[in-house]
Formats: C-alpha cells, structure tokens, sequence
C-alpha cells in the first residue's frame, strides 16, 4: 500500500493480525439529544439525529460523525444530523465539513440558521403550526411581538397540547428568551389557568390572594423583560417601577416592555 498505491502509512509501529470478525454493537453509549426513524418499524428508510447547540463546543462536534456512523450501522439506512443553533454565527461554525481520522471519510452536518426560520408575530399563525412557532421563538424571540404572539397561541392549544409545546420552546431557547417567556406567563391573560404551568408561574402570590405578592412577580417581570432585551432602566426609571404597587399598570407595563424601543416608552 505505502510502495505501490502511495498510501500515507507509519513507517515505525508494530503491526500484529487482528480478529477478522467486526462486531457492530457499538460497547460505549453515545446519547443524542433526539433521533427520527423515518419509514416503517420494519424497514427504516432514513435516520434524523437532531442536536440543540447554542454554543460552539469542539467535543460536541467531533461526536457527530460518530453519532451518524452507529446509527448507519445500526439500521443501514441514509443518515442526516440536523443541528439547531440560536445564531447565524454558531450555525455556520457547526455546518463546516468534519474531517475524520478514516481517509475518505469526511461528514457534512446538516445546520439550520436563524435566517430560514419565520418569525411568527401573529398569535392566528403561531396556533396554526405550533411546531414552527416553537422554532419562532426559540430564533427570534427578542423581537418585538414574537413572545407574545407564541405565550398568545400556546395559550389557546389547550391544557396539554400548550404546555408541551411551550416546554418544546423554552428547552431550546437561550437564557434571555427563556427568562422573558417565564415573566410573561406570570401575568398573562392568554395562559389557560386550567394548567399545571399556569399553576406554577401565573399562580404567585394568588395562594393567599395577596395583591401584595402579585405586584412583587409583576414589578419583578417587567425588569427581567427589559433586561432580556438589553434595555437599561435609568436610576429614576428603576425607582418608578419599584414604586408602583398597582397591579394593573404593571401588567400594563410588562406587555408593553416586550415591544418598546427604549424603557421611557413604558411610561408614556
């Protein structure tokens, strides 16, 4: 091979017989985050692997062809890895061809960018493709009217379909995102009650009927929603919204905070 074929091999390691018999049952797990088997349970025609990366990690990216492989070998069937990021700049990094140590062998992840999904600014929209909604919001959920919009349209799925699909959104969001859809829930008036989720944020402060306690989330809300979206409240902005025990104006303000350009707006 090295003499006749030009092959790169090592000149200086020792070189033994091997077994002749491969076994394919691979002796150490490898976990992804989802996998999609498209095609009957008895014939898979296609594998899916899905990842959620919102940071650049160079061990999470030298498992991905390995991931491809075990399933290949598992089920012989084409295999794609589809890997989520919340920015252009992550997507484009995890999309870059993968070199492996097999020669030949180089694997191409599948990176979906922020710029192909739609941002869903309409609660009607939202509803209707709940599934692209989650995608919606997990993209472009600063933008002013999404997170809105998707608290809107998961409210109206009903006590199990929405609570699903607005856990769906939040496990793939950033941390800002996530923080601004935990306060709007607090005190929105589209979140079914009926629901556990509901329960846990929207019902702060209701278990002792406490109008104190329920000003306190909503203050609490609209400095987390401004924060989220990088807007600064001045020393005397921050003390006005401290000082407001009125529920309603809070709420008032937490709605707005989602939209405003700047944190004067919310008191115009």
């Amino acid at each position: 091979m090295r003499e006749l074929i030009g092959v790169d091999l090592p000149r200086e390691l020792r070189a033994v017989i091997g077994p002749t018999v491969f076994n394919t049952r691979l002796s150490k797990d490898l976990a992804a985050d989802t996998v999609i088997l498209c095609g009957s349970s008895s014939e898979v025609r296609h594998g899916i692997i899905v990842e959620a990366q919102q940071e650049r990690l160079d061990k999470k990216r030298a498992q991905l062809p390995r991931y491809a492989a075990a399933l290949w070998l598992e089920r012989e069937c084409p295999v794609n890895v589809l890997v989520i990021c919340p920015d252009e700049a992550t997507a484009a990094w995890y999309a870059q061809p993968i070199p492996t140590t097999i020669p030949g062998f180089t694997f191409l992840p599948r990176a979906l960018h922020p710029g192909r999904v739609p941002a869903f600014t309409s609660p009607e929209q939202a509803a209707a493709n709940p599934s692209m909604a989650v995608l919606s919001i997990a993209f472009h959920g600063l933008r002013p009217g999404v997170a809105d919009a998707f608290i809107e349209a998961m409210g109206s799925l009903g006590a199990e379909r929405g609570p699903q699909y607005y856990e769906f959104g939040c496990r793939l969001s950033p941390k800002a995102i996530r923080d601004l859809l935990e306060a709007l829930v607090t005190t929105s008036a589209h979140w079914p009650v009926y629901s556990s989720l509901a329960k846990e944020h929207y019902g702060k402060g209701l278990a002792d009927g406490e109008e104190r306690g329920r000003a306190d989330d909503a203050r609490e809300s609209v400095l987390a929603v401004l924060d989220a979206r990088g807007l600064q409240p001045t020393e005397q902005e921050r003390q006005w919204i401290h000082a407001s025990t009125d529920l309603d104006e809070l709420k008032a303000w937490l709605r707005k905070a989602v939209n405003v350009g700047k944190v004067s707006e919310l008191f115009a």
